[in-house]
């Protein structure tokens, strides 16, 4: 079980060479640095669970202590535990076994879950269900690639089937924030991740930015410690946790 007191990214494709994520693992050594700056101490390597990238399960542990023991050669404080970026569209082809060994930190019990290209549909409410039903709980990928005018309503359908929401943290800084930070004000915004895919190129496996533009929030500023503490330890521990704010 990883150390749980740590500042956690949920969502990130350090992992080498398995995705369109980490080319290798000096990339994997170079975003542990990028962590370790930021204060990030935890990192859930999350490849993509796509039928695009024919990503092996049963290697990823392997993978995972290989990036830890170069982290403990390099000196840095961060260490990379389980997890996977389950695509929507694969959910019914993984038994219960897989979906166990790409939960969120090992704990076995949240999934982050991609939602189909396009607009969020009804299709990932009954995803989510249907996941709900074996005993997992969904924290939903990345909404803001996924926006329309029905977003919000349908976001607060996944909520009340159990589901969190997970922004991208450097989205809401330096992208687009005014629509994050609209979904925000409504109690659809719940934890965030870096969702970084390598050190060379685009976003940086950097949470500290977006957690600052969070507590702008009026609606999320109270709740910062839920959101970047209290949340992602229970998600990585497999337990229970629900939003101490309503979506509206």
């Amino acid at each position: 079980m990883p150390d749980t007191d740590a500042v956690i990214d949920l969502h990130c494709h350090i992992l080498p060479g398995v995705d369109d994520g980490a080319a290798d693992l000096a990339d994997s050594l170079a975003m542990g640095r990028q962590a370790d700056a930021d204060g990030i101490e935890l990192v859930c390597g999350t490849p993509h669970i796509r039928h695009d990238h024919h990503v092996r399960i049963d290697d990823l542990p392997r993978l995972v202590d290989s990036v830890n023991r170069e982290y403990e050669r390099a000196g840095l404080a961060v260490r990379v535990a389980g997890g996977g970026e389950v695509a929507e569209t694969e959910v019914d082809g993984l038994s219960k076994k897989k979906l166990e060994q790409l939960s969120l930190g090992g704990g076995g019990r949240w999934l982050l879950v991609e939602p189909a290209p396009g607009a969020i549909a009804d299709s990932l409410i009954r995803t989510t269900e249907r996941l709900g039903e074996l005993g997992f709980r969904c924290v939903i990928a990345h909404p803001e690639r996924h926006l329309d005018a029905d977003t919000p309503a349908l976001l607060a359908r996944l909520v009340e089937a159990g589901a969190l929401v997970q922004v991208t943290a450097e989205y809401l800084a330096c992208g687009h924030p005014g629509e994050v930070l609209e979904l925000a004000e409504r109690g659809l915004v719940h934890v965030l991740g870096s969702d970084a895919h390598s050190a060379c190129i685009g976003r940086p496996v950097r949470l500290s930015h977006g957690y600052a533009r969070l507590a702008g929030s009026p609606a999320l500023a109270p709740h910062a410690e839920w959101i970047s503490q209290v949340a992602p330890r229970a998600i990585v521990r497999g337990e229970d946790v629900d939003p101490p704010f309503e979506c509206r």
